[in-house]
Protein backbone atom coordinates (compact mmCIF):
# COMPACT_ATOMS: atom_id res chain seq x y z
CA UNK A 1 0.00 0.00 0.00
CA UNK A 2 3.07 2.62 1.32
CA UNK A 3 4.55 1.64 -2.63
CA UNK A 4 1.17 2.68 -4.04
CA UNK A 5 1.28 6.06 -2.60
CA UNK A 6 5.09 6.53 -3.26
CA UNK A 7 4.48 5.85 -7.20
CA UNK A 8 1.37 7.91 -7.18
CA UNK A 9 3.12 10.81 -5.70
CA UNK A 10 5.86 10.41 -7.80
CA UNK A 11 3.63 10.08 -11.03
CA UNK A 12 2.18 13.65 -10.18
CA UNK A 13 5.34 15.02 -9.67
CA UNK A 14 6.59 13.87 -13.22
CA UNK A 15 3.34 14.53 -14.57
CA UNK A 16 3.66 18.66 -13.08
CA UNK A 17 7.52 18.80 -14.26
CA UNK A 18 6.21 17.82 -18.06
CA UNK A 19 3.48 20.06 -17.85
CA UNK A 20 5.59 23.19 -16.95
CA UNK A 21 8.09 22.49 -19.20
CA UNK A 22 5.64 22.75 -21.87
CA UNK A 23 4.57 26.28 -20.63
CA UNK A 24 4.56 28.39 -24.46
CA UNK A 25 5.12 31.63 -22.83
CA UNK A 26 8.87 30.64 -21.86
CA UNK A 27 9.73 29.08 -24.85
CA UNK A 28 12.70 31.22 -26.06
CA UNK A 29 12.28 31.15 -29.88
CA UNK A 30 9.05 32.82 -29.59
CA UNK A 31 10.57 35.75 -30.00
CA UNK A 32 13.40 34.69 -32.59
CA UNK A 33 12.14 36.64 -35.62
CA UNK A 34 11.87 40.11 -33.63
CA UNK A 35 13.23 43.01 -35.74
CA UNK A 36 13.28 45.74 -32.73
CA UNK A 37 16.56 46.41 -31.05
CA UNK A 38 16.43 48.09 -27.67
CA UNK A 39 19.92 49.63 -26.58
CA UNK A 40 19.42 50.12 -23.23
CA UNK A 41 17.80 46.39 -22.50
CA UNK A 42 18.60 44.72 -19.68
CA UNK A 43 17.56 41.39 -20.47
CA UNK A 44 19.66 39.67 -23.35
CA UNK A 45 18.37 36.39 -25.01
CA UNK A 46 20.50 33.78 -23.86
CA UNK A 47 23.67 33.26 -26.08
CA UNK A 48 23.25 36.48 -28.05
CA UNK A 49 26.46 37.02 -30.16
CA UNK A 50 27.46 40.22 -31.90
CA UNK A 51 31.07 40.76 -33.67
CA UNK A 52 33.07 43.76 -32.61
CA UNK A 53 36.44 45.04 -33.34
CA UNK A 54 38.62 45.52 -31.06
CA UNK A 55 42.12 47.42 -31.22
CA UNK A 56 45.50 46.38 -30.48
CA UNK A 57 49.05 48.44 -31.04
CA UNK A 58 51.04 47.17 -33.74
CA UNK A 59 54.42 45.22 -32.83
CA UNK A 60 56.35 48.52 -33.45
CA UNK A 61 54.21 51.03 -31.80
CA UNK A 62 53.13 52.49 -35.83
CA UNK A 63 49.33 52.68 -35.19
CA UNK A 64 46.11 50.19 -33.86
CA UNK A 65 45.03 47.58 -35.94
CA UNK A 66 41.79 46.45 -35.64
CA UNK A 67 40.65 42.98 -34.90
CA UNK A 68 37.55 41.55 -35.33
CA UNK A 69 36.00 39.21 -32.42
CA UNK A 70 32.55 37.68 -31.76
CA UNK A 71 31.52 38.60 -28.15
CA UNK A 72 28.46 36.95 -25.95
CA UNK A 73 26.54 39.90 -24.16
CA UNK A 74 24.15 37.58 -22.59
CA UNK A 75 23.68 38.81 -19.30
CA UNK A 76 25.79 41.90 -19.61
CA UNK A 77 25.70 44.99 -22.04
CA UNK A 78 27.51 45.15 -24.86
CA UNK A 79 29.91 47.69 -24.60
CA UNK A 80 30.99 45.55 -21.34
CA UNK A 81 31.09 42.44 -23.36
CA UNK A 82 33.30 44.26 -25.95
CA UNK A 83 35.80 46.00 -23.34
CA UNK A 84 36.49 42.21 -21.93
CA UNK A 85 37.17 41.13 -25.16
CA UNK A 86 39.96 43.74 -25.30
CA UNK A 87 41.54 43.13 -22.29
CA UNK A 88 41.55 38.63 -22.99
CA UNK A 89 44.10 40.31 -25.65
CA UNK A 90 45.17 38.58 -28.79
CA UNK A 91 47.17 35.55 -30.15
CA UNK A 92 47.70 37.93 -33.23
CA UNK A 93 51.84 37.64 -33.17
CA UNK A 94 52.30 40.83 -35.39
CA UNK A 95 49.99 42.95 -32.55
CA UNK A 96 50.65 44.03 -28.85
CA UNK A 97 48.52 43.57 -25.67
CA UNK A 98 48.99 46.87 -23.59
CA UNK A 99 46.09 46.19 -21.32
CA UNK A 100 48.12 44.95 -18.06
CA UNK A 101 46.47 41.52 -16.82
CA UNK A 102 46.05 42.48 -13.66
CA UNK A 103 43.41 45.08 -14.23
CA UNK A 104 40.34 44.48 -14.16
CA UNK A 105 36.88 45.88 -15.88
CA UNK A 106 34.37 47.37 -12.95
CA UNK A 107 32.04 48.42 -15.06
CA UNK A 108 30.82 50.30 -18.45
CA UNK A 109 28.05 52.89 -18.80
CA UNK A 110 26.55 54.82 -21.32
CA UNK A 111 24.88 58.39 -20.71
CA UNK A 112 24.34 60.49 -24.33
CA UNK A 113 27.26 59.75 -26.32
CA UNK A 114 29.39 59.54 -23.43
CA UNK A 115 30.93 55.77 -22.33
CA UNK A 116 32.14 55.35 -18.87
CA UNK A 117 34.73 52.53 -18.51
CA UNK A 118 35.92 51.95 -15.29
CA UNK A 119 38.91 49.71 -14.39
CA UNK A 120 40.24 49.22 -10.69
CA UNK A 121 43.71 50.94 -9.66
CA UNK A 122 45.43 47.44 -11.20
CA UNK A 123 45.50 49.45 -14.49
CA UNK A 124 47.47 52.47 -13.22
CA UNK A 125 49.64 50.14 -10.97
CA UNK A 126 50.45 47.53 -13.07
CA UNK A 127 51.15 50.01 -16.44
CA UNK A 128 54.68 49.36 -17.29
CA UNK A 129 54.62 51.78 -20.99
CA UNK A 130 56.11 55.09 -21.48
CA UNK A 131 54.05 57.73 -23.41
CA UNK A 132 53.88 55.70 -26.53
CA UNK A 133 52.32 52.53 -24.73
CA UNK A 134 49.89 54.85 -22.79
CA UNK A 135 48.70 56.85 -25.82
CA UNK A 136 47.97 53.09 -27.16
CA UNK A 137 46.39 51.86 -24.33
CA UNK A 138 44.04 54.96 -24.36
CA UNK A 139 43.52 54.39 -27.89
CA UNK A 140 42.93 51.10 -27.98
CA UNK A 141 39.90 51.76 -24.77
CA UNK A 142 38.46 54.81 -27.08
CA UNK A 143 38.84 53.25 -30.00
CA UNK A 144 37.26 49.83 -29.39
CA UNK A 145 33.94 51.70 -27.97
CA UNK A 146 33.77 54.74 -30.71
CA UNK A 147 33.11 51.68 -32.96
CA UNK A 148 29.47 51.60 -31.94
CA UNK A 149 28.27 54.75 -33.78
CA UNK A 150 25.79 55.96 -31.03
CA UNK A 151 29.75 56.36 -28.74
CA UNK A 152 31.26 59.55 -29.65
CA UNK A 153 33.62 59.75 -26.29
CA UNK A 154 35.12 57.83 -23.81
CA UNK A 155 35.59 58.64 -20.09
CA UNK A 156 37.93 56.22 -18.58
CA UNK A 157 37.99 56.33 -14.99
CA UNK A 158 39.81 54.65 -11.73
CA UNK A 159 37.49 53.21 -8.99
CA UNK A 160 34.23 55.79 -9.88
CA UNK A 161 37.20 58.62 -10.22
CA UNK A 162 38.49 60.71 -12.86
CA UNK A 163 42.17 60.63 -12.99
CA UNK A 164 43.76 62.96 -15.04
CA UNK A 165 46.51 60.54 -16.56
CA UNK A 166 47.11 57.27 -16.16
CA UNK A 167 50.87 57.08 -15.96
CA UNK A 168 51.45 60.74 -16.59
CA UNK A 169 52.05 61.18 -20.38
CA UNK A 170 48.01 61.90 -21.53
CA UNK A 171 44.84 63.32 -20.14
CA UNK A 172 42.04 61.46 -19.54
CA UNK A 173 40.85 63.72 -17.27
CA UNK A 174 38.04 64.31 -19.60
CA UNK A 175 36.04 61.91 -22.02
CA UNK A 176 37.83 61.37 -24.84
CA UNK A 177 36.73 61.00 -28.86
CA UNK A 178 37.77 58.66 -31.60
CA UNK A 179 41.58 58.85 -32.01
CA UNK A 180 41.56 58.14 -35.86
CA UNK A 181 45.22 59.34 -35.57
CA UNK A 182 46.28 56.17 -34.42
CA UNK A 183 44.77 54.01 -36.82
CA UNK A 184 46.90 55.38 -40.05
Amino acid sequence: MKITKIIAVLMIVLMTLVVAGCDKDNNPQTNKNTNTVVENKTEKTADEKIKVKVYFPNNDATRLVAVEKTVKTSGTNKYKAVMEALMEGTNDSKLSVVMPKQAKLLGVSVSGDTAKVDFDKALVKNFNGGSTGEEFLVGSIVNTLTEFPEIKKVQITIEGRNVESIKGHMDTSKPLPRMDELLK
